[in-house]
């Protein structure tokens, strides 16, 4: 049987390269991006209780009511925003899911999508999976900020959407409010829809702000934002996330969900519902960059280049020109199989593969892990 090829990318996720050859070697997994202790016990408890208490069954397709408006609340509170739960929150299966499903809901085949690289390597599969074509436009290394005449230059009749990610995977670069006037001023005629990633939204370190597409109230109208509890609650397994968008883009969005997986783990919806506003543990994003600072002291005793610090999200960029003129995705094997450290090659968030000796690490890990992780480093010699 001949059976069609939907997407560009042939081979496996980096993650699941990267992590099964950590396994192979007996490495310390700093590559994919999941944190290695425990979450906070109230929420597990909440978990075991809403299960105990017969919540196991089918939750409504957008989700459950007191999630959405727990949900809701979180936002005025955060962000001073009013969403409305019943028509713009949907729940889904993590945000992976939620930007596949929000391409689905637009996208036509020959559509373009503008994918602002390094980008999280789920976007351009799902785009081409739709029949659209990824229009790649690379950010400015090293602080990888947006070339917005780069952008500009790019948008055509056939522009459906852009995506962008803030803070930003991999490089924990974060945009500010004049990156989303900018982007403004720029689809303001048009009907390009905005696809805003930001799971990583309460990971922003020094005293820094996030600043939402949904605090923009003329972009708001044209965007549909994704969200992942895993990242805020530290329990990527659990695979909840929801995606919040215009009541119009909410029936677009739901027309498909019902039918791609209908409803989500009922027992997990009830738990966070609960935890929200009732978590006494401490904020994510102060807890990460304990780690990010922690992981930069040790790290400044190798050879490496920091590209930096990260301003948000769990991963600091890292050069390695001094180590070593390997590509790469031959030195991330290398440094995995070697010195028994995972961790991503950069080159594999961009569709072409454009290599310039940077990976990433993954520093949302327990101390004694990163202790760990660059002792084993520390060990490396400078060229």
């Amino acid at each position: 049987m001949n059976l069609p090829q939907k997407h560009s990318n042939t081979g496996t996720s980096i993650f699941a390269v990267m992590s099964g050859l950590a396994s192979q070697y007996n490495a310390i997994n700093l590559s994919q991006g999941f944190p290695d202790f425990p979450i906070d016990e109230q929420l597990s408890g909440l978990l075991g209780k809403a299960a105990r208490e017969g919540h196991n069954q089918y939750a409504p397709m957008p989700g459950l009511p007191i999630l959405r408006q727990a949900i809701a609340n979180d936002f005025k509170i955060r962000y001073g925003v009013n969403i409305d739960a019943d028509s713009e929150i949907t729940i889904t299966p993590g945000a992976t899911y939620a930007i596949y499903t929000a391409f689905t809901s637009i996208l036509q085949p020959d559509d373009e999508v503008i994918v602002l690289e390094p980008a999280y390597d789920s976007y351009i599969p799902n785009i081409e999976t739709n029949g659209a074509v990824a229009v790649t436009v690379s950010l400015s290394a090293p602080d990888f900020k947006v070339d917005w005449n780069k952008v500009k230059a790019a948008i055509t009749t056939k522009t459906k959407a852009i995506i962008v990610n803030t803070p930003h995977n991999p490089t924990g670069a974060i945009w500010e409010k004049s990156d989303w006037d900018t982007l403004a001023s720029l689809v303001r005629d048009t009907e390009i829809i905005i696809f805003s990633d930001e799971v990583y939204e309460q990971l922003v370190f020094d005293g820094q702000k996030h600043y939402s597409v949904l605090e923009h109230e003329e972009l708001r109208q044209r965007s549909f934002v994704l969200y992942s509890f895993g990242k805020v609650f530290n329990n990527t397994g659990w695979k909840m996330g929801y995606c919040i968008a215009p009541p119009a883009f909410t029936v677009a969005f739901r027309r498909i969900h019902q039918f791609l997986v209908f409803c989500v783990n009922t027992p997990a919806q009830f738990a966070l519902a609960h935890h929200m506003g009732n978590n006494n543990a401490i904020p994510v994003g102060q807890l990460m960059q304990q780690k990010r600072d922690h992981f930069l002291a040790l790290l400044a005793h190798t050879p490496f280049t920091i590209y930096g610090p990260a301003r948000g999200s769990y991963f600091q960029v890292a050069g390695y020109d001094k180590i070593s003129n390997l590509p790469d995705m031959e030195f991330a094997q290398w440094l995995t199989k070697e010195y028994g450290v995972a961790t991503i090659p950069v080159s594999a968030f961009y569709k072409n593969k454009q290599d310039d000796h940077l990976i990433r690490f993954c520093f949302a890990k327990k101390e004694e892990t990163i202790i760990e992780a660059v002792a084993r480093l520390s060990t490396l010699k400078p060229l």
